[in-house]
């Protein structure tokens, strides 16, 4: 019978060198980043708490939040301008709520 060590041994690593890659952290330039699926993950999360669960598949909160992300909230990586912006869409006005609605 192989020990759990040995096989761990056996199976990620060669004579000389491991033959698996271990990242060390999550990098904000690469491929190895989620931070912007995170944070929406989390802000749907938080809203979810409040209102006790997403109760249908075709909700509007998951809409909103598209638009609000897309359209109103600045992001700090493009300038503070929104997405939208940056595709040289503007929203006119002093709500972009009731604009867009």
């Amino acid at each position: 019978m192989i020990h759990i060590n040995q096989a761990f041994k056996d199976e990620f690593f060669t004579r000389s060198k491991s033959r698996s890659r271990h990242i060390r952290h999550i990098r904000l330039q690469g491929d190895h980043n989620s931070n912007k699926m995170e944070q929406l993950n989390g802000e749907v999360r938080d809203r979810e708490e409040v209102i006790r669960g997403l109760k249908n598949v075709n909700t509007s909160v998951l809409t909103g939040y598209r638009l609000y992300h897309d359209f109103i909230r600045p992001h700090e990586g493009i300038a503070n301008r929104t997405p939208a912006e940056m595709c040289g869409v503007k929203i006119e006005g002093d709500n972009k709520w009731k604009t867009i609605i």
